[in-house]
């Protein structure tokens, strides 16, 4: 990777840090109502999958794909959705988040629906310590 990456203020602002994957920062939406990840590739400039080598958007996806099981196997979600918008924040970041037929936005996107609930510390931290597990196994 690069030294050169910096993750957008309002991803810092809105997430806690997770991990590191070989290409992506993998971040938690400060958000209790969903299991909501977002995956960052550490390449400066990056707005849109185009901006990606071909190799780069493999790995992008393979990540993706490593999130949503890991998503899986703690929550028993009903979908995983994906998705990748930059309407406000134009640094590329892919979202991959567990979806439930009673989760306080179903059937409509997540974002926007509510504010955000956030964590308490406890949980909060409990939460990171699952994820960081299941992305590593």
């Amino acid at each position: 990777m690069t030294d050169d990456f910096a993750l957008h203020e309002r991803l810092e602002a809105d997430t806690a840090f997770i991990s590191d994957l070989p290409l992506t920062r993998v971040l938690l939406m400060r958000d209790v109502r969903y299991p909501w990840l977002i995956l960052v590739p550490r390449r400066p400039g990056a707005v849109d999958l185009d901006s990606l080598a071909q190799d780069d958007l493999r790995d992008l996806f393979l990540e993706a794909r490593l999130a949503s099981l890991a998503l899986k196997r703690l929550f028993t979600p009903d979908r995983i959705n994906v998705g990748a918008l930059g309407n406000m924040v134009t640094q590329l970041h892919l979202h991959v988040i567990a979806r439930f037929e009673d989760d306080d936005a179903w059937p409509g996107p997540v974002w926007g629906a509510h504010p955000a609930l956030p964590y308490d510390a406890a949980t909060l931290g409990e939460r990171l310590h699952q994820l960081r597990a299941a992305l590593t196994h």
